[in-house]
C-alpha cells in the first residue's frame, strides 16, 4: 500500500524522476511545467521546503513499496485555517483508486496534524479525473469559475471534521 511522506530533502532525485518520466502524461490535463522547472529543480525543491519550514506550505510525496514516487499532493497558501489542495498521480497509477484514497487521507491529515478547518480546490473544466477524485473526496463545487492557466476550471471546497478531542 502506497504511503504519504512530507516532502524531503532526500526526496529531490525520486521526485525530478517522477516529474520528468509523467510530464507528457500531466501535461494532457494540466499546464506543463516548462523546462525552467526542471533546469531549476534543485534550487525549487529547496525553496518549497523553505516554504513548508514557515508552514505556508505542505508539500507530501506518493510512495510506492519500492521507495518510487507514484504522486504528489500538497497544501498551499496555507491561511485562516484554510489551503489549497493539488494533486498529481503517475501515468502507472492513474485508474486505480490512489488518487482519491491519498485525496481523502491529505483531507484527513489536514484536519488531524495541521489543523486546517477547510481545504479549496480547483480542476480543469475538461479534467474529469480530477473533477471526480474530488466530488468522491467529499469536495463540492462552489460555483465559482477559475482560470488555470488560462484554462477554465471550477473551485471546489470542502468543510473539514473537527478531529476528536481525547482525554
Amino acid at each position: 500500500m502506497p504511503v504519504i511522506e512530507r516532502l524531503r530533502l532526500e526526496h529531490a532525485a525520486a521526485v525530478l524522476a517522477f516529474e520528468l518520466a509523467n510530464r507528457a502524461y500531466f501535461a494532457a490535463s494540466v499546464p506543463d511545467r516548462g523546462d525552467d522547472y526542471f533546469t531549476g529543480f534543485q534550487q525549487r525543491h529547496h525553496a518549497l521546503l523553505a516554504e513548508q519550514a514557515a508552514g505556508v506550505c505542505h508539500f507530501h510525496v506518493v510512495l510506492g513499496e519500492g521507495g518510487e514516487v507514484l504522486g504528489r499532493v500538497n497544501l498551499v497558501d496555507v491561511a485562516d485555517g484554510c489551503a489549497e489542495l493539488g494533486f498529481r498521480i503517475a501515468e502507472q497509477a492513474a485508474g486505480q483508486g490512489l488518487a482519491t484514497a491519498v485525496v481523502r487521507e491529505m483531507c484527513a491529515l489536514a484536519a488531524r496534524d495541521y489543523g486546517l478547518a477547510s481545504l479549496r480546490a480547483a480542476a480543469a473544466v475538461d479534467n474529469l479525473g480530477s473533477r471526480a477524485v474530488l466530488g468522491r473526496a467529499g469536495f463540492t463545487p462552489t460555483g465559482e469559475q477559475v482560470l488555470l492557466s488560462g484554462q477554465p476550471g471550477l473551485r471546489y471546497l470542502l468543510r473539514l471534521a473537527a478531529p476528536a478531542i481525547t482525554r
